[in-house]
């Protein structure tokens, strides 16, 4: 027993941490581009030396054919965090966060067409109901007109990079891990410099001490040493667990933006918040008495390559 609750309150630790996210970015004064590169250096560094200290090697002679796919899924990463810190920016990080968890939605959605999966009637009907949650959110009153319209659409932007990042994922085969993890931050890195320097290069001599303490919390605590204690965790958890303990974090990114930053929501809201988040729970759920073969897609996977985050 004591076994199985040390990896829980790990994972649970780690999900709650990953759901307070937005507070720092909103304190963060630097282009999206900018920040995500930012904590993709700070991550890989950190990552980097719990693998020298763990004394992992990555293979790398034997992944040298899925390289391509790993820089793909990078660069999908680094546009994925590039919207979603946009989308902080332009709504609230309730409504951000909600409109971000749309991507288990549409991997669910797409599989089908990629991979010849049949699509059953559970989960036509959560990809439906989420949908309306989806519709509740960004249609119905409460939000401030065309500026919470432009980050709901940059949230949606952001679920559908990374729903790219899933899928590729699923193409990698012989990369396990926190090794992929490392190397897709690597690839992030690669393809966030150019881009910086490009669109406005770099701010940070201009950014005050605030600026400088919430970047270093999301680099090294958010993502580095939160990513860390995740990794752990999963080791020892099954799928199914860590999927539905996953939910954790939308949940208390939600309570932060009512609670601390004092940003409301419409009941319509709410409820279409419960609906994305139950539904996309439900449609992970499989029955113990489930037949031999597994589906292509589970939340396992999702979580596996969880960068939101958050």
């Amino acid at each position: 027993m004591k076994k199985l609750m040390n990896p829980r309150l790990m994972l649970i630790a780690s999900m709650t941490i990953f759901g307070t996210i937005g507070i720092f970015v909103r304190n963060i004064p630097v282009s999206s581009g900018e920040l995500a590169l930012y904590r993709a250096v700070m991550a890989a560094l950190l990552i980097g030396g719990f693998l020298l200290i763990t004394k992992q090697k990555i293979p790398l002679t034997k992944i040298k054919k899925e390289l391509p796919l790993l820089l793909a899924s990078g660069v999908a990463m680094g546009i994925n965090w590039i919207l979603l810190f946009e989308a902080y920016k332009y709504t609230t990080v309730s409504v951000a966060t909600l409109s971000y968890y749309f991507a288990p939605v549409i991997v669910t959605a797409v599989c089908p067409f990629l991979f010849k999966e049949k699509l059953t009637g559970k989960q036509f009907l959560c990809f439906a109901m989420s949908t309306v949650g989806l519709v509740l959110i960004t249609g119905i009153g409460g939000l401030t007109g065309g500026k919470d319209i432009v980050g709901i659409l940059f949230g949606l932007g952001a679920a559908c990079f990374y729903a790219t990042v899933i899928l590729l994922n699923k193409f990698i085969k012989n990369v396990e891990g926190i090794h992929r993890t490392f190397l897709q931050f690597i690839a992030a890195i690669i393809v966030l410099l150019p881009y910086v320097l490009f669109t406005g290069g770099f701010t940070l001599q201009n950014m005050e001490i605030k600026g400088w303490i919430n970047l270093l919390i999301i680099g090294l605590f958010h993502t580095g040493i939160t990513y860390c204690l995740y990794f752990s965790s999963l080791k020892e958890l099954p799928g199914q667990k860590a999927a539905i303990l996953s939910y954790i974090d939308p949940l208390v990114a939600v309570l932060i933006s009512v609670t601390v930053l004092n940003e409301t929501m419409t009941l319509p809201q709410i409820i279409g918040g419960g609906l994305i988040l139950g539904f996309t729970m439900l449609n992970e759920i499989t029955p113990k008495k489930a037949n031999n073969k597994k589906p292509l897609y589970r939340h396992y996977d999702f979580t596996m390559v969880y960068f939101f985050l958050t």
